[in-house]
């Protein structure tokens, strides 16, 4: 059985496209960390993240977080409407990187990574800004946006689904050591 540490919508539907049906758990980790460096703190974070989840030695388990990571600081999820405008204020005309840490559980076995892509956005208008955040689509992603709300995105490099919340091509290839099988064999 597949495992899906997070209720994230869009890693559900990223993690069902290489599996199919999946099972969903969670626990209620408290999301602090001791690392300084984004690329260890979303791996520290996908970790804690395994912590309560109920499997079987054969099941895989698979968990994640995502930041956005700009000028030194971590933007999380957005704690309310201002914060949402303070945050894409900033990253309006300006690259940031994106992290998301994974984590595989099968048995005792552990292995987490990171994937990192860039994200150049538009010059956002006001107007613009506090229309989107009455649509409450940036209050529960990272940095107050989803890749998906494409205007906002002038170019990015990197892995698109990492930025979404799951990088799928790396993850394939670490769960490779794993010798689970997916959709992605039939896939040419």
């Amino acid at each position: 059985m597949i495992i899906l540490a997070s209720k994230s919508p869009r890693r559900k539907e990223l993690l069902s496209n290489l599996f199919g049906d999946i099972n969903i758990q969670t626990s209620n980790v408290e999301e602090t960390y001791s690392s300084v460096r984004p690329s260890n703190i979303v791996m520290e974070l996908s970790r804690k993240k395994l912590q309560g989840i109920v499997s079987k030695d054969n099941d895989i388990v698979i968990s994640a977080d995502t930041i956005v990571y700009f000028k030194g600081e971590i933007l999380g999820k957005p704690k309310n409407e201002e914060d949402a405008y303070r945050m894409l204020t900033m990253l309006s005309n300006n690259t940031h990187s994106v992290y998301t840490g994974v984590s595989i559980k099968q048995g005792v076995k552990v292995v987490s990574f990171y994937d990192k892509s860039l994200v150049r956005f538009k010059k956002l208008l006001k107007e613009d800004i506090l229309a989107y955040i009455k649509t409450g689509s940036p209050m529960d992603k990272a940095g107050a946006y989803g890749i998906q709300d494409k205007w906002l995105i002038d170019y990015f490099k990197g892995s698109y689904n990492n930025i979404v919340g799951l990088p799928t091509e790396r993850l394939i290839e670490e769960l490779k050591s794993f010798k689970v099988e997916g959709k992605w064999q039939n896939w040419s």
